[in-house]
C-alpha cells in the first residue's frame, strides 16, 4: 500500500479558498488513481474528486463543480485539491486516497475501491 499525508486544511471564511495537498510515499504513485473524499460529522463519506494516474481524466461530484479542482504532480508524488467559493456545508474532515490501477482509463469513485488511506484534514467554512 501506499502511504498518504494531507495537509492544507483549516478555518476559512465562506467564499474563501483553500488548497489541500496530499504527499504520497511507499510504492510508484503515477500507478495509482487518487481521490479527494469527505465526511461530516453524522454523514457517510462521499467522492468529492478523483483523477486518472496521468492526470488526463478527472470526476467531480455534482456540488463541488466550477469550485473544486482536482490536480496531480507524479514528479512529486502529489495530488492537490483546489478549493474556491467554499460554501459553510464544504465543512468536513478531507481524506485523500488511493487506488492502484492497471491503466489511465480507469477511475474510481467509491469509497470500496480505494485501499489505502490518509488520515484526514480538516476544513471548517464559516458563514
Amino acid at each position: 500500500q501506499v502511504q498518504l499525508v494531507e495537509s492544507g486544511g483549516g478555518l476559512v471564511q465562506a467564499g474563501g479558498s483553500l488548497r489541500l495537498s496530499c504527499a504520497a510515499s511507499g510504492r510508484t504513485f503515477s500507478n495509482y488513481a487518487m481521490g479527494w473524499f469527505r465526511q461530516a460529522p453524522g454523514k457517510e463519506r462521499e467522492i468529492v474528486a478523483a483523477i486518472s494516474r496521468s492526470g488526463g481524466s478527472t470526476f467531480y461530484a455534482d456540488s463541488v463543480k466550477g469550485r473544486i479542482t482536482i490536480s496531480r504532480d507524479n514528479a512529486k508524488n502529489t495530488v492537490y485539491l483546489q478549493m474556491n467559493s467554499l460554501r459553510p456545508e464544504d465543512t468536513a474532515v478531507y481524506y485523500c486516497a488511493a487506488d492502484r490501477v492497471l491503466g489511465d482509463s480507469y477511475l474510481p469513485i467509491r469509497t470500496v475501491q480505494y485501499d489505502s488511506w490518509g488520515q484526514g484534514t480538516q476544513v471548517t467554512v464559516s458563514s
